[in-house]
């Protein structure tokens, strides 16, 4: 089976196009080393996918003969992936929340409320 097929079928993507073009930029890896599209996965092989920021690791157990349920997905990979490679994710998802570039648009209302406190004890020192 294509490797683009077999992402789609165990539903790491929504659709075959998308594992095509993750495997053409490089996202996918089998053995730490990237594979086009067309390249014909078998039994008992390591693919390493880069999705959202994380690495996940997956170990090929069968190959399904189409797309097969959610429930049915464990029967044809085994995930691998480590705990600190979702860990990494919140911590960027905290970053994100509270940093918030200097000039980069309008200030949120926090800001707003943060600058009117603080025009107001400048103007009670006067």
């Amino acid at each position: 089976m294509r490797i683009d097929k077999y992402l789609w079928c165990i539903r790491l993507y929504k659709t075959r196009s998308m594992a095509t073009t993750a495997c053409k930029k490089g996202q996918v890896k089998i053995e730490n080393s990237n594979v086009k599209p067309s390249k014909e996965l078998f039994g008992n092989e390591q693919i390493t996918v880069r999705k959202n920021q994380i690495n996940y690791k997956i170990k090929v157990l069968d190959i399904p003969p189409s797309r097969v349920g959610a429930k049915l997905v464990d029967l044809y990979r085994k995930d691998l992936t480590p705990k600190e490679e979702f860990e990494k994710t919140e911590l960027l998802k905290f970053a994100k929340d509270y940093y918030r570039k200097k000039g980069s648009g309008r200030p949120t209302k926090k800001d707003r409320r943060d600058i009117e406190g603080y025009q107001e004890d400048t103007t009670e020192d006067i």
